[in-house]
């Protein structure tokens, strides 16, 4: 008989860091809007887990994962931490999407099963290391203002753009055109319109931005609109990542069948997690096609689980992976990732070696189930 560790209880926390304005074509964030948990056994551990509501993408806030996710526990309370197929599938047979909060409640499960088999989460999930270099963000202003924003990266050791755009199509070839200008050809530039273009708005972008050597474009369209892609496809010089048009491993199978993507971008908040990550992962290595490990605006912890997750995905080949140098303001983590310069580096602590800091606990709002 497999062994059974018993969940107990459940701590949620209101996880508010405090950042600088970001702005992407959909709004803007002044404070990352996270909900951080521990799910307490009764072999005297707990695991952690942490999402970052992004409302304008996923549709959750940080109120309605602090609802969900007392509605969550209360069906976890005297179940088995270690069958996680059968705890993320109460949380599914409850309620439909939430995957926002749901992928704290999964992430917190690995922590759990890997601590309880004493390995750091990427052996646990039969991974190793390799070198993770993230891009850094570029947020919409005006094309100088980018440019300049573009050679203060250049100059602190960034050797990856991720410029957003979607604002307006003109503006956005001149925004490229002039960072481009600024940094030279060495950097990789990657573009995210964040659902902000209609299809005649990216077909103009695109085939203008093919002049400035462009790694690719994230989700140019909003998700109402995928059945354009493989015509964009076509046109476009650019190549195309799915981002809001896959939440799961269903979605990935449509997007790659249609011919609607080069490549595809993984978060948590959009899976409900590493296990329906994993097998986004797995459609995509299927037809060759290639992943990005994206994010919102995690602090470290989920950062942490993030990257155990792209040592054991090797399809993975592209990282965004800089939620944490877009401005916050505090720090709330004690251990897991650390930077040197944009590369990702991470300890052997069993688990995902990540936990919260005690004293910005204590300034949380805090519920225990």
């Amino acid at each position: 008989m497999k062994n059974k560790l018993t969940i107990t209880h459940i701590d949620i926390y209101r996880f508010s860091i405090p950042m600088e304005p970001f702005t992407i074509a959909t709004g803007t964030m002044d404070h990352a809007q996270n909900v951080f948990i521990r799910v307490h056994t009764n072999a005297g551990f707990y695991g952690v887990g942490e999402c970052s509501a992004f409302p304008m993408i996923v549709g959750e806030t940080q109120d309605t994962c602090l609802v969900m996710g007392r509605e969550f526990a209360k069906l976890w309370i005297g179940q088995d931490a270690l069958d996680i197929p059968a705890r993320l599938q109460q949380l599914h047979n409850f309620t439909a999407g939430n995957t926002t909060i749901k992928s704290a409640f999964d992430i917190a499960l690995h922590d759990i099963a890997a601590k309880n088999a004493g390995l750091p989460l990427y052996q646990f999930l039969s991974g190793k290391r390799r070198e993770v270099e993230s891009d850094i963000t570029i947020g919409i202003a005006g094309p100088a203002t980018m440019a300049l924003k573009a050679l203060d990266f250049k100059a602190s050791g960034a050797n990856i753009l991720k410029v957003k755009l979607g604002k307006n199509a003109i503006e956005d070839v001149e925004r490229i055109r002039q960072i481009r200008d600024a940094v030279g050809p060495e950097m990789k530039i990657r573009i995210d319109a964040n659902q902000g273009w209609s299809f005649g708005d990216a077909v103009f972008a695109l085939e203008a931005l093919g002049d400035y050597d462009i790694e690719f474009c994230e989700q140019p369209m909003r998700t109402w609109y995928d059945d354009l892609l493989p015509e964009l496809m076509q046109l476009s010089p650019v190549k195309i990542m799915a981002d809001e048009s896959v939440y799961n491993h269903h979605d990935a199978r449509r997007q790659i069948n249609s011919g609607s993507c080069h490549f595809i971008n993984i978060k948590m908040s959009k899976s409900g997690g590493l296990f329906e990550a994993r097998k986004i992962h797995d459609e995509a290595a299927s037809h060759s096609v290639a992943c990005m490990m994206g994010g919102m605006l995690e602090s470290r912890i989920a950062l942490s689980a993030f990257l155990h997750f792209v040592y054991a995905s090797p399809n993975i080949r592209f990282y965004d992976m800089d939620t944490c140098m877009l401005g916050h303001l505090q720090d709330p983590c004690v251990g897991g990732v650390t930077y040197d310069g944009y590369k990702l580096n991470i300890d052997d602590t069993p688990g995902i070696g990540a936990d919260a800091d005690e004293e910005f606990l204590k300034t949380c709002e805090h519920f225990r189930v």
